[in-house]
């Protein structure tokens, strides 16, 4: 920074050293003038808001400073201990949404500690005095006008990957050379938990890495790293030589030491990860990251995701936390506090899919501090005598926590981060008294040795083994979802799944059953807290799942509706708190609003929150109607299965020119990338459609069948093959088993598309266009598509060619019901014909005028789209992403008149909410079914006599006739 650009800094120094250090009369003018020192006018000018108002559960407090989506920043007076306000300020973090800030300043008028809680919580990832901002101001780069990356001095994130990188790179070099596999993880296991101890002191200072320097220079890490784990292990302590002072560890980590020789660059790899600073490794995400790194190259430990502590807590907070805080504060006399202490002490918490601990990690961190701030309460109010009574020493302990997992070397994993979590919690929990000054003279139990946690975290299926018993149950089940469970597990253990589960759907996906059998377990009054893919509040999944929950005494407390996975950059996630009995008061629904991390969040608090985890008006029980069902007016499109059936245009060309008789089978073949992303939209490749022939009258196509013969057979012949292995195996484990035979069915019929939806097909071809949408969305896009071209399966279809047709669906009143009853796909939303459009009501009575006026606005919507679209030489897409920004825009006025034209044709109000009124007329039209009366389903409605002026010529075309529009 230039010396004229310091200079601002400067002066704010030496300005903020005149003021008192008052919170109340000075903090104002302070973040001013902060604001002055880097670039701006003031706060005001940067669109900062000084005051800003947090509404809590039960109170209302407000933020000194906040410039969204920036900065939360909290004042408190010269002299004032910061820590003591970490918890005041991740609380104010976390319901300021949205545009939630990226960092937390606390300040005191000397000192500063930042804040990333995205990444890091408990500590500052930097901490600057005053007087050294002209020389730190980097760490404040997000205050400039024009933001740059802050450089942070204490970003434990950053050394807690070296770390992981550092001893997945010697577990891979071991495997690589042929050690064994298991011999190589308990080696770096037991390397771990002695680098932690070393920094923590539980080894002779240095002890570790000086052994590590000697094996640089020539000795051998078989006699000297392996006997010091052998007398980590050993009762007796050694009376002298190269281990003495080295205490008891055990723990189950080193009841087993195998000896290993490393080589030079291994050693190099350890000795670095031993020279990083351990007391700054985050053992709720080193675990992950080391996992995730074995057997991959070192650099992916650098990029790997991990679950965010921020996100961890979004489970622990309000499934253990908080509900034991609320116990806490309520209780008024010393036998109820007592009777809380014991009960805390007695707490149990399980993951059934611990994977490597970290969820277990922070449940017991926090279950510590309850029981800190519980006894600072009893030592407060009730003097010397109630202190004896309660004695000063801390009991709660990792022996309370439990865990399952399918991979033994992750249970291997969460032991070890438990154990670590056993030695960090004196200095933490001291940290933690001092940062909420409490008067406290705790004891601990002593660090050494370990504990045993072989009976507390166990190496199983959690779907089909005994779950211990506990208060609490945390955790992120496995995100699988049902299209993927086939070919990840098999059709045995699915067969195996479902006969322990029936009742649940076998559409729904893998992590439901865990929230199920959660519910189940949970005593009266116990809570839970489970991460799941975004569809379980959805259709299937949320009726195995939710559903039940809710229909079974339980009562969600609060939940995010759908999120972007911190420990997963491609998932969305949903997370549901719940307790197995009633809550009182309101509940708070977080949803993010995009696909990134970065992305804004909302929060609305609700009386109740449903199992659809939404904030709009449940439609959850909505009816499927028989007139939709049976009208045949929805379908998806075609799949073909295998790359050989689809063409380039210029291959397409070729064998078009060769017979003419290929044109009644070679097909334009539009993709949902088609319709959307390409100016005009257009089919970019043939399709090679047989059915409904048989290979006799396929034969008349030569050319295509030799192609199909060369590209398709091969592939449906070893796809049948190993099929039929997987069967087998399953038909022997369980004679009964129920076995797909897909791909021997495709292999019957291998010169046809794997669906090619005859009864679809047959509908367009007696029409001149049909509806098509993309089956996955972030809008609601519709467009009329020619006879002649095929659509695939990435589209939905709907057989109806007329403009009233189009003008209902594409309004947003079925725009509504179509995100409330959809599934989705990442954030995007999915079209389901059984959830979505067969529950659908139509208008029922509306008039031929009212007929005309939705006519009439649908086809001056596409005339719109069609115009700008050349205009502009934009995509569908392109054109609809204008109504991201707000303002006037002919699009949102073109829909707009739709809208009300569609609510006209309903007899719905203007103002009225769509899914209240489509709900009741979703009741009102199945109970007529019911009734035997008739209902009005999709489609003109039959007062129309004359249909022709209702069906207009604008579609998308394909082959030599590719045009848009008429």
């Amino acid at each position: 920074m230039t010396t004229a650009a310091v200079e601002p800094i400067l002066r704010f120094i030496e300005y903020a050293r005149t003021l008192k250090g008052d919170e109340k009369g000075e903090a104002q003018v302070f973040c001013d003038r902060l604001f002055q020192a880097f670039g701006h006018g003031g706060y005001k000018e940067a669109g900062a808001t000084l005051e800003f108002r947090v509404k809590g559960a039960k109170s209302t407090k407000f933020a000194d400073l906040l410039w969204r989506p920036r900065l939360l920043m909290e004042m408190k007076k010269r002299g004032e201990k910061l820590q003591k306000h970490y918890t005041q300020a991740f609380e104010y973090w976390l319901q300021l949404v949205p545009q939630r800030p990226k960092y937390v300043v606390l300040c005191n008028f000397d000192e500063f500690w930042i804040y990333d809680f995205d990444s890091q919580l408990n500590d500052p990832v930097d901490v600057v005095a005053l007087d050294e901002l002209p020389q730190r101001y980097t760490a404040f780069n997000f205050l400039f006008p024009v933001e740059k990356k802050p450089q942070f001095g204490n970003n434990r994130v950053d050394v807690t990957r070296a770390a992981a990188a550092n001893v997945a790179g010697v577990f891979n070099a071991l495997v690589a050379r042929g050690e064994d596999r298991e011999q190589a993880q308990r080696f770096a296991l037991q390397c771990v938990v002695a680098m932690f101890s070393e920094d923590a002191e539980l080894l002779p200072r240095g002890l570790f890495s000086e052994l590590l320097d000697e094996c640089k220079r020539g000795e051998s890490t078989y006699d000297l790293v392996g006997g010091l784990f052998r007398q980590m292990n050993s009762q007796s302590p050694a009376k002298g030589g190269r281990f003495k002072g080295v205490r008891y560890f055990n723990g189950g980590i080193f009841q087993t030491v195998n000896p290993l020789e490393l080589v030079p660059e291994e050693v190099d790899l350890l000795l670095k990860a031993a020279e990083e600073n351990w007391s700054k490794v985050q053992p709720p995400i080193f675990g992950t990251l080391f996992q995730s790194s074995m057997g991959k190259e070192r650099r992916h430990a650098f990029g790997a995701h991990f679950t965010s502590e921020a996100d961890i807590q979004k489970v622990v907070l309000p499934t253990i936390v908080r509900p034991w805080r609320e116990r806490i504060e309520a209780a008024k006399t010393l036998k109820e506090l007592r009777a809380l202490l014991e009960e805390l002490r007695s707490f149990r918490v399980l993951d059934p899919a611990c994977g490597s601990g970290n969820f277990l990690y922070v449940a017991f961190r926090e279950l510590k501090r309850l029981e800190l701030s519980l006894m600072a309460k009893i030592h407060a109010e009730f003097g010397r005598k109630a202190q004896q009574s309660v004695g000063t020493r801390s009991l709660v302990s990792i022996k309370q926590f439990f865990g399952i997992d399918k991979e033994e070397f992750a249970v291997e994993l969460a032991k070890v981060t438990l154990m670590i979590a056993k030695e960090l919690a004196i200095d933490e929990s001291q940290a933690w008294i001092d940062s909420e000054q409490l008067d406290l003279p705790i004891e601990f139990d002593a660090a050494l040795p370990l504990d045993n946690l072989d009976d507390n975290i166990k190496a199983n299926d959690a779907l089909f083994c005994e779950w211990p018993e506990a208060d609490a149950i945390v955790g992120n089940p496995p995100f699988q979802s049902k299209n993927k469970m086939q070919g990840e597990y098999g059709p045995a253990y699915l067969n195996r799944l479902r006969d322990a589960y029936p009742c649940v759907p076998g559409r729904a996906d893998y992590c439901v059953y865990w929230f199920r059998r959660a519910h189940d377990e949970l005593p009266a009054g116990g809570h839970a807290g489970l991460v799941g893919t975004n569809t379980i509040r959805q259709n299937y999944s949320r009726e195995g799942g939710l559903d039940y929950i809710v229909g079974n005494g339980g009562t969600i407390t609060e939940a995010v509706s759908t999120q972007v996975w911190s420990g997963d950059a491609v998932v969305h996630v949903s997370i549901a708190n719940w307790v197995k009995g009633d809550a009182p008061g309101k509940k708070k629904l977080f949803t993010q609003l995009g696909d990134l991390r970065e992305s804004p969040w909302e929060v609305v608090e609700l009386d109740e929150i449903s199992p659809a985890l939404s904030a709009s008006f449940d439609v959850t029980q909505a009816q499927r109607l028989r007139a939709n069902i049976d009208s045949g007016a929805c379908y998806q499109g075609q799949t073909h299965g295998h790359e050989g059936f689809l063409l380039s245009p210029a291959e397409a060309a070729g064998l078009l020119q060769a017979s003419a008789e290929n044109a009644e089978v070679l097909l334009p073949y539009l993709t949902g990338d088609d319709l959307l992303s390409h100016q005009p939209p257009a089919p970019q490749r043939y399709v090679i459609d047989l059915q409904p022939r048989d290979i006799l009258t396929a034969g008349q196509y030569p050319k295509l069948i030799e192609r199909l013969k060369a590209t398709v057979l091969p592939a449906r012949e070893a796809a049948a093959e190993e099929e039929a292995k997987r069967n087998k195996r399953a038909l022997d484990a369980n004679p009964k088993a129920k076995v797909n035979q897909h791909h021997r069915n495709f292999l019957n019929k291998w010169w046809l598309l794997s669906y090619p939806r005859p009864e679809l097909i047959s509908k367009i071809a007696a029409m001149p266009r049909y509806i098509a949408c993309a089956r996955v969305t972030k809008r609601p896009i519709f467009e009329f598509v020619d006879k002649g071209i095929r659509p695939s399966d990435a589209l939905q279809l709907f057989p109806l060619p007329d403009d009233y047709s189009f003008g209902i669906l594409q309004s947003g009143i079925h725009w509504s019901w179509f995100i409330a009853r959809c599934s989705t796909l990442k954030g995007d939303f999915r079209y389901t014909s059984d959830t979505v459009f067969d529950t659908f009501p139509w208008p029922q009575e509306p008039t031929i005028p009212q007929v005309k006026k939705v006519a009439e606005a649908a086809v001056a919507l596409r005339q719109l789209r069609r115009n700008v679209m050349a205009e502009n030489q934009w995509s569908l897409r392109q054109l609809y992403r204008t109504l991201d920004t707000p303002g006037q825009n002919p699009l949102r006025a073109a829909q707009q008149a739709l809208d009300a034209a569609v609510r006209s044709a309903y007899g719905m109000k203007a103002k009225g909410d769509p899914l209240a009124f489509l709900l009741a007329l979703n009741g009102e039209l199945a109970d007529k079914e019911v009734s035997m009366k008739p209902v009005a389903g999709p489609g003109l409605p039959t007062s129309v006599k004359d249909v022709a002026p209702f069906i207009t010529a604008d579609c998308i075309k394909g082959g030599r006739e590719s045009r848009y529009g008429r």
